[in-house]
């Protein structure tokens, strides 16, 4: 879990993501705060839509998460992220980053939540460790992928 600050409209905002351990993005939420609320919201959220009970989780050091842990009695799975704990989702953010300088930053929370969405959506079906699979099935990875893109657009 990490969140990132970020301008729309003129305004500071915070998109709060969470990543797995295979660099998939599961959850982005855009928010005005970042206190605890606004993590209890994600963390609620994120444990509603996975089928599977979290290991651990592991955040950088902002203490808001371990408040949000506390009230949902997480808190011995919480692992607050030291030096590089956290670098796979610290370096998800890139893509974000590069979008948002190309269009110029985000123009309403709302517009920002609907991109960074479908972004994700499309990140993970593309997003594939190659360092982990073999050249011919990735090559079969990216087929299946672009065929889900074909079929979803059309």
């Amino acid at each position: 879990l990490d969140e990132m600050v970020c301008k729309i409209g003129g305004r500071r905002m915070y998109l709060w993501r969470a990543v797995d351990d295979e660099g998939e993005v599961l959850d982005v939420i855009v928010q005005h705060r970042r206190d605890a609320e606004a993590a209890l919201k994600l963390i609620k959220r994120l444990l509603h839509n996975q089928p599977v009970e979290p290991e651990s989780i592991t955040t950088d050091g902002l203490a808001s998460y371990g408040a949000a842990l506390d009230q949902l009695e997480l808190r011995h799975l919480h692992r607050p992220g030291r030096l590089r704990d956290n670098n796979r989702v610290e370096n998800s953010h890139l893509p974000i980053r590069r979008r948002e300088r190309q269009q110029q930053r985000f123009k309403s929370q709302a517009s920002a939540q609907r991109f960074l969405t479908t972004h994700a959506a499309i990140y993970n079906t593309f997003n594939i460790q190659r360092h982990l699979i073999s050249r011919s099935t990735l090559r079969r990875f990216r087929v299946d992928a672009d065929t889900a893109w074909a079929a979803a657009t059309a």
